[in-house]
């Protein structure tokens, strides 16, 4: 763990925030000698910025004017105003957070103030994998020409909003951390929700009955338009890759009749909607009358805060982005439906075990007239701990149907089972299945591809009526506990141990690197000698070429050691797959063997293309060659793995330019 990360252990620890503010702290931003102003420095944030530093001061609100306020009025939406850091997301995550004071007690403790124990240090909360932590920073502010230079409130006296900015900078490992991201993770730091993300083209019709139950259970909902260049905007004025909060949808009357108007909030605090109901062109607003532009809290003036039709929302937005709420995060005063009971488990991926099984029981069936089936809508969360610090991993999730509370499925039952709801391999900091099942018992499995490496995971589960719904975890039948249980798709052996394909990698590849034609004479020789022997006739030089640059990460037609020990590890987990599919054991797949093989894989495929792969990766027979099957997998990995560097939103639609375009279907 990095020394940084301590520091934030130490900030963050269990003990009250509130401590220090008896008694000022004393410190030295560089060798821990007391300051003469006796005022907090955090010697632990990375004081580096967007800018120059020559053109940067950092100073402390009672530098930037003469009677700071931590909070003015409450914390509004409206203290939200965008600085030069491009961290829109993060401001539209807040300026949703902000419309529950429940919320954003949590995450702005009450008790700070620049007068009554002011010691130059402030504190924050964030969730992370689970827990609540503390986020402890001074309040020295980046500015230029004595104004703020980023997040900043649109009183000038007025200052939490920037100093949250500041503590969720620190959380991440400084101010240019936060250059780019999205809403939804800042969201669920904020609140502990689970997030979805949606296509907006993909909603109901009826978007107002989609929004509205949203809305009324206190989900968090941004929006954005990603078909333009960044923060350029459309011929309406709606920015392009720009975070915008969804904070109301309310039916108007007008004198010609009720019209369902969507309420938006730009987190630049200016530039808005100017298109019909804008503030600035609505003539459609002289339909309304005074007292209902006041119920609905109407301000026409530019402060990035508008309405529009749904018909436009539905025209100018194409993404959404929903985070859910459950009873353990959501509590406030109003009449506000309790959204979902959430049952949440800590668990472990550990080698060579298989993966934990959870049994859901679902007893009753939702209260929705609309759903004639009569089953229980849920959402499973599976999120990889310590994701930042140790990468993500490709992670699955599968729902078996069970007879009991009881039911553990073994290694062969999971072979023989289809899952009920299932989603593949993907690489995901959270994995969040929404689905909708009838009431009885049922196994939940959260797996990972990367099967030697042992992490740590949260799994969340949260349905309608939890109070009658149960999630556990269930354990398998006893064994020894020197015997390790077979994991989900055991490796069978096929091709050689790493420890061989070293001795292998130095035989044929030389000066450290393996080209196409040392991988050919490679994988020749690997082949022959073991139980795929004669299958080494079907290898060609272009499936080596193909291997090395789909795994090539520095573009230079070569692999380094590194790279060729992680495409051994690739080719060996789809060589035992081949031999677990390949029942006759001819040392080929038939036509009819290939989706189940390639489920296994994770990798989920419809007719039509595999109607595709039968006719580009078969032998004339229709049949797959062992070196074809190697050949097939890398190809649809590589190019998945690279469909989901563009898609991190995991909405299932990307934007690329002509150049990536040419980049990613040419050099494969």
């Amino acid at each position: 763990m990095s020394s940084t990360k301590k520091q934030l252990s130490t900030d963050s620890s269990d003990s009250d925030p509130w401590d220090h503010l008896g008694s000022p702290t004393l410190w030295s931003p560089t060798s821990g000698i007391p300051l003469q102003d006796g005022l907090y420095v955090d010697v632990a944030f990375p004081m580096q910025t967007m800018e120059s530093p020559t053109n940067v001061e950092w100073k402390r609100p009672k530098e930037i004017c003469p009677f700071p306020q931590f909070i003015v009025d409450g914390a509004t939406r409206m203290d939200i105003c965008q600085g030069v850091l491009s961290d829109c997301w993060f401001l539209s995550a807040v300026a949703s957070l902000s419309l529950y004071p429940s919320l954003m007690d949590r995450v702005i403790p009450s008790g700070q103030s620049f007068q009554q124990g002011y010691n130059g240090s402030f504190c924050f909360r964030f969730w992370q994998y689970g827990e609540w932590i503390k986020i402890r920073i001074d309040d020295r502010l980046p500015t230029r020409n004595g104004r703020l230079m980023y997040l900043r409130s649109a009183k000038e006296d007025e200052f939490w909003s920037a100093l949250l900015e500041k503590a969720y900078a620190k959380l991440n490992g400084g101010y240019n951390s936060l250059n780019m991201g999205f809403p939804h993770e800042a969201m669920a730091d904020m609140t502990g929700g689970i997030t979805e993300v949606f296509m907006v083209s993909s909603l109901p019709q009826a978007l107002g009955s989609f929004l509205q139950p949203l809305l009324q259970k206190g989900a968090l909902i941004n929006c954005g338009n990603s078909q333009g260049p960044l923060e350029k905007s459309n011929e309406f004025g709606i920015l392009f890759r720009h975070a915008y909060s969804v904070t109301g949808l309310e039916t108007i009357k007008t004198t010609t009749g009720p019209v369902v108007l969507v309420r938006i909030q730009n987190p630049w605090g200016n530039t808005e909607w100017n298109g019909p109901w804008s503030d600035e062109k609505g003539t459609e607003w002289r339909m309304v009358s005074p007292e209902e532009q006041r119920r609905v809290q109407r301000v026409q003036q530019d402060d990035g805060e508008f309405w529009m039709a749904l018909s436009d929302f539905r025209q100018n937005f194409d993404t959404m982005e929903v985070c859910h709420l459950s009873d353990d995060t959501l509590n406030e005063g109003r009449a506000i439906k309790r959204p979902w009971q959430c049952t949440t488990h800590h668990g472990k991926w550990i080698p060579p075990h298989g993966p934990p099984q959870f049994n859901l029981t679902l007893l009753e069936e939702d209260d929705d007239p609309s759903d004639s089936e009569q089953t229980c809508l849920f959402l499973l969360a599976l999120m990889q701990k310590h994701s930042r610090q140790r990468g993500i991993l490709p992670v699955a999730l599968q729902i078996f149907k069970a007879q009991s509370e009881h039911d553990f499925l073994s290694p062969r039952d999971l072979s023989q089972f289809s899952p009920v709801l299932n989603i593949g391999y993907v690489p995901r900091r959270e994995l969040v299945m929404r689905g909708r099942l009838a009431p009885g018992h049922y196994i939940i499995i959260p797996t990972t591809s990367e099967t030697s490496q042992a992490r740590e995971f949260l799994l969340r589960v949260l349905t309608e009526k939890g109070n009658n719904s149960i999630c556990k975890p269930v354990e398998g039948p006893a064994v020894d506990a020197n015997t390790p249980i077979a994991p989900l798709s055991p490796r069978l052996p096929g091709l050689p141990s790493t420890n061989e394909a070293k001795d292998l990698f130095f035989k044929h590849c030389t000066k450290g690197s393996c080209k196409p034609l040392d991988l050919y004479n490679l994988l020749t020789e690997a082949i022959a000698k073991g139980v795929f022997a004669g299958s080494e006739k079907k290898l060609s030089l272009e499936h080596c070429k193909s291997f090395v640059v789909l795994m090539d990460t520095q573009g230079m037609g070569r692999l380094n050691f590194t790279e060729f020990l992680v495409l051994w590890d690739k080719l060996r987990r789809w060589t035992s797959l081949f031999m677990t599919f390949d029942k006759n054991k001819n040392k080929v797949l038939e036509y009819q063997e290939i989706s189940p093989a390639l489920s296994e894989a994770g990798i989920q495929v419809d007719g039509f293309i595999l109607q595709l792969i039968g006719l580009r990766y078969t032998e004339p027979d229709m049949t797959v060659s062992f070196p074809g099957f190697l050949f097939l997998l890398m190809k649809l990995d590589s190019m998945i793995r690279k469909f989901q560097s563009f898609d991190v939103t995991g909405m299932g639609m990307i934007s690329v330019n002509f150049r990536q375009f040419l980049l990613m279907t040419t050099y494969n």
